[in-house]
C-alpha cells in the first residue's frame, strides 16, 4: 500500500495527485493508494482520498504503507524516515501557489543528500523515482535533538 500525504497546508497540492494518478493509469502504479490530501480537493477512482486521517489512523497507515509519498514538511518526511519506510518527497512551491516560499526544495534536497528519502523535483519522472523506490534502502535515521538540546543548554549556561 502506497500513503499519499500532503500535511494540511492551507493551499492545494494537486499537481501531485495527478501526477500519481498518471503512474496509476500507465499502470506503473498496482498498489493500492490512500491520500491524505489536507486542503487539496481532487477526485479519483483511483485513490481512496480523504481530507484528514485521524491520528491513531494515520499512524496505523504509516506503519503498514510499503512505500510513502509526501509533500516537503518536516513531520511528514520525519514520519516515514524514523519508521525506515522509502520516502519519495516533493516541494511544494511558491510559483504554482503551493506555498508561500520554495522552502521545501532545502528540506527535501538535506534528507535526499543523507540518503533518507528519493526527491522528486520533476514531476514527469515520477515512474522513475517509484522503480528507484522498490530497491531504496534508506539510511537510519539519526536524530540531533540531543546535541541541539546540550547546545541550547550551554548557551543560555553562559548567558
Amino acid at each position: 500500500m502506497i500513503l499519499v500525504t500532503l500535511g494540511t497546508q492551507d493551499k492545494e497540492f494537486t499537481r501531485l495527485l495527478v501526477a500519481i494518478d498518471e503512474e496509476i493509469k500507465k499502470k506503473n502504479i498496482k498498489d493500492k493508494v490512500i491520500v491524505q490530501a489536507g486542503c487539496t480537493k481532487y477526485e479519483s477512482d483511483n485513490m481512496e482520498i480523504f481530507d484528514l486521517i485521524p491520528s491513531d489512523k494515520f499512524e496505523e497507515l504509516i506503519e503498514k504503507c510499503d512505500l510513502l509519498i509526501t509533500h516537503g514538511g518536516v513531520g511528514s518526511i520525519l514520519a516515514g524516515v524514523t519508521r525506515n519506510k522509502p520516502v519519495i518527497a516533493a516541494a511544494r512551491l511558491a510559483k504554482y501557489n503551493e506555498h508561500v516560499n520554495d522552502h521545501q526544495l532545502q528540506i527535501i534536497e538535506n534528507f535526499s543528500k543523507n540518503k533518507y528519502i528519493l526527491e522528486l523535483r520533476d514531476f514527469t519522472k515520477l515512474g522513475k523515482i517509484l522503480e528507484k523506490a522498490k530497491t531504496f534502502k534508506p539510511q537510519k535515521f539519526v536524530s540531533n535533538t540531543t546535541n541541539l538540546i546540550n547546545m541550547i543548554e550551554e548557551y543560555i549556561d553562559n548567558l
